[in-house]
């Protein structure tokens, strides 16, 4: 005690390390005297200047002892953080995070540091209380988004059977025309339940990959058959290349990766009018038995402005309002492919510019079959950005095409123009309407009175209107 009163004295109120801390600061003999508490820890405990001279086991009577004579030594952890109960001096209690220790300066003297973590308590269990809140509330949504999908599947897949049914039966062209319609708005409606179904169990986290071995080249052509004659039928190229080094069989999830494929190769052919679309696949690292595949998917079609593409990969997001209106869609897609890519341990990324088209990029992590030769230097990665370079100067080139009266642009309108009126003559209104959207786009730059020619054009070949259209189609020659 004499040593404490020196101290005091060398240390009075106010001046005393550690009187001002927001922790509370109590220093004791072995026998769990207190001889000092600073201004936190006489307020916390409703103490004002009682606290010296009482027990430290007053203040945490669970967590000390009480000794049987003043000389007998207090058992306590030393250099640990330990979840304390403080009392206050009227018996009422709360949890505090305390560290005991020597004191360096003071012979066989201790100091508790101690924080009062009431409100941290508190704010855990509120946290913990909204994130099991949050977990239910997630729980219900992927039941009622799976529910309600598939409540719409039956009713929708119901419709899809019937008209397929009447389209084996000889029709009439125009009933025949409506079902297709009906064929192809049941198809789209089953693609759109896919897609929120996707999106819901990825976002409640239980999407689970299902690898196996396949064959990659055959995959490939699988996703090609099916959009080849979508592609050509608008007039535009198609090319696929994948680099010798991408073995034949691979051990990954196919249809997750075909479901990728599919989705960009969908919005490729929806947003290109003019040009080409081409397919890049290379092998560009290996660690162990793990290979990276890199995918290119590009196009050139109306491209996306610098500033939009952050909006891409979001849930539920266009680019602007006009492209949902025009082109269709949910925007759920890209975000579906981005969250399959991050799955299976890839990234995805774009490179675009307004009227210069795009590039999609992905990459996938895929296991390797035994007997593969092993890559010791990643090559492809010369190969793919002599691929993306080819593109970009592809997409340089019709960019010159989409300037009115060029001579790739008179080409391109006279060549479109021609595939349009076989389309009249042999009534297929349905692929005219492709051609006429590529002429639109390829007279944007054109004068008024061409721009009118062409707005005639597409009004008579959407009311299927054949003495229209070949008026127009003479005119807009007449321009070229």
């Amino acid at each position: 005690m004499d040593i404490i009163m020196e101290q005091k004295e060398k240390f009075p109120v106010g001046v005393f390390p550690g009187e001002d801390a927001l922790e509370m600061l109590l220093v004791f003999e072995q026998t769990g005297t207190i001889s000092y508490a600073n201004t936190s820890a006489r307020q916390k405990l409703e103490y004002e200047d009682e606290l010296c001279g009482k027990n430290i086991s007053d203040i945490f009577p669970n967590d000390f002892k009480t000794g049987k004579g003043n000389a007998e030594k207090l058992d306590f952890e030393e250099n640990k953080l330990q979840h304390l109960t403080a009392y206050r001096k009227n018996l009422t209690c709360f949890p505090v995070e305390a560290r005991i220790i020597e004191s360096s300066i003071w012979p066989e003297m201790y100091i508790c540091m101690a924080n009062d973590i009431l409100e941290k308590e508190f704010l855990n269990r509120e946290v913990e209380r909204i994130r099991q809140e949050a977990e239910d509330a997630m729980k219900v949504k992927s039941e009622f988004v799976a529910n309600v999908t598939h409540e719409l599947r039956t009713p929708v897949n119901g419709i899809l059977g019937n008209v397929r049914e009447m389209l084996s039966r000889s029709l009439e062209g125009e009933t025949e025309k409506q079902l297709r319609l009906i064929e192809r708005c049941c198809n789209d409606m089953n693609k759109i339940i896919n897609n929120i179904l996707d999106f819901s169990k990825l976002e409640a986290g239980k999407f689970i990959l299902e690898p196996r071995k396949f064959h990659f080249r055959n995959m490939l052509d699988y996703v090609k058959s099916n959009h080849i004659n979508k592609i050509t039928e608008k007039g535009l190229e198609f090319f696929m290349t994948v680099s010798p080094q991408v073995p034949e069989y691979v051990i990954g999830d196919e249809l997750r990766i075909v479901q990728i494929l599919n989705n960009l190769l969908s919005n490729a052919l929806k947003f290109t009018a003019l040009g080409k679309i081409t397919v890049g696949v290379f092998r560009t690292a290996q660690v162990n038995n793990k290979m990276e595949l890199f995918f290119v998917v590009s196009d050139t079609g109306i491209g996306i402005a610098e500033e939009d593409r952050d909006k891409l990969f979001q849930s539920f997001s266009q680019v602007d309002a006009s492209i949902s209106r025009k082109y269709g869609g949910t925007g759920l897609g890209l975000n579906i492919c981005k969250q399959l890519v991050e799955l299976m341990g890839g990234g995805i990324d774009v490179e675009s510019e307004k009227n210069r088209g795009s590039n999609f990029s992905f990459s996938i992590w895929v296991e390797a079959c035994g007997g593969d030769e092993v890559l010791q230097q990643p090559d492809d990665v010369k190969n793919k950005n002599v691929f993306v370079q080819t593109v970009e100067e592809s997409q340089g080139a019709q960019e010159d095409a989409r300037k009115y009266g060029t001579k790739d642009n008179r080409e391109n309108l006279k060549r479109n123009l021609s595939k349009l009126i076989l389309c009249v003559e042999m009534e297929n209104w349905e692929k005219a309407e492709t051609f006429m959207e590529t002429i639109r786009e390829l007279t944007q730059e054109a004068p008024q009175e061409v721009k009118r020619v062409v707005l005639r054009l597409k009004m008579a070949i959407q009311k299927e209107n054949y003495e229209k259209v070949t008026a127009g189609y003479e005119e807009l020659n007449q321009f070229l």
